[in-house]
Order: C-alpha cells, then structure tokens, then sequence
C-alpha cells in the first residue's frame, strides 16, 4: 500500500544565477575608491552630516548655522565678506540670508554707503537659536573627537584646517 503521507518540503528554490539575485551582502569599496582622498572625505561628510542632524537637529543646517555664528561674532558684516569667511558662495550666502531673514533669525539692513551691500545682523531669536544648536554642535564636537586628546585634536584641527586650505586653493587653480 503507497504512503499517503502528504510531501511537506518546500519546493526546491532556484539558485541565484547573478550576483544581484543572490542575498545581499555588504560590498566594500574598490581600492581605487578607499585610496583616494575625496572618496574619504565625502564619508567623512556624509558621516557628519547624519550625526549632525540626529545631535543638533533640523532647525538648523551645518551652513545656516556657520553663518548666525559668524553674524554673532562679527555683527554688521556684509554678505560677501560672510561668504568668504564660511566658505560659501555669494550667491548660496544671499540665498541663506534670506531664508534666514523669513525665519526670523536674521536681520539684513541696507549699507548706507551702498545700497547693493547687505549687512546681517542676528534677531533675538536667531540668538537663542544659535545658543541652543551651538551647545548641542559643542556636545556633538566632544563626541566626535573623544578619542583624541587634548595635544593630538590641536594637529587633528591643524591638519584638516591646513587641508580645506590648501584644497580651496587647488579648486581656485582649476
């Protein structure tokens, strides 16, 4: 007499006949790519910009907040003087300023002398908003560098400070 035990294994599965059919498994970048500078600096970026929006938040940008930290050291500077000094271009520095401004963050006042100069100066508001994302940009700082100490994040700072330096120069040349 045949069993009449119902089969229950599973029908067998095809096997993958690509890489892109087989599970997924995490693929390490090709030497070309972990060899080279930019490559490395983009994970770097990429990296600080996440862990810069889960520590400081959304109300202000890493840009946003390069600039009301440089209006509230150097209050009544113009636009392109404040480019300059964050490293933007004029045309991202009017742009921001001016989303800045709508915030409520931002005062942009007419130079007298010239009226096409724009001088920035921060609100009340913009102040309390610096203070608030700059305590948490110091925390987030801390976190990022405690495994250095004090003697080794100064060269960390000097390097990369002598880095952006030299890579804008090189990027002006082109």
């Amino acid at each position: 007499m045949a069993d009449k035990t119902p089969d229950m294994t599973p029908p067998a599965q095809p096997a993958a006949t690509s890489p892109s059919e087989a599970a997924p498994t995490a693929l390490a970048a090709p030497d070309v790519l972990r060899t080279a500078a930019g490559y490395q600096v983009r994970r770097l970026y990429q990296a600080y910009a996440g862990a810069w929006l889960r520590a400081v938040g959304q109300t202000l940008t890493g840009p946003q907040f390069a600039v009301l930290t440089t209006v509230g050291a150097s209050p009544g500077n113009d636009q392109t003087s404040l480019a300059c000094a964050v490293a933007l271009d004029t045309s991202t520095m009017a742009d921001l300023a001016r989303r800045l401004e709508d915030r409520g963050l931002l005062e942009r006042r007419t130079a007298a002398a010239d009226g096409r100069r724009k001088l920035l100066f921060l609100t009340p508001e913009g102040e309390r908003a610096l203070q608030t994302a700059d305590a948490r940009a110091r925390k987030l700082d801390e976190r990022l560098l405690e495994r250095y100490d004090s003697a080794d994040r100064d060269r960390l700072l000097r390097e990369l400070t002598a880095l952006a330096d030299d890579w804008e120069r090189l990027g002006s040349d082109l």
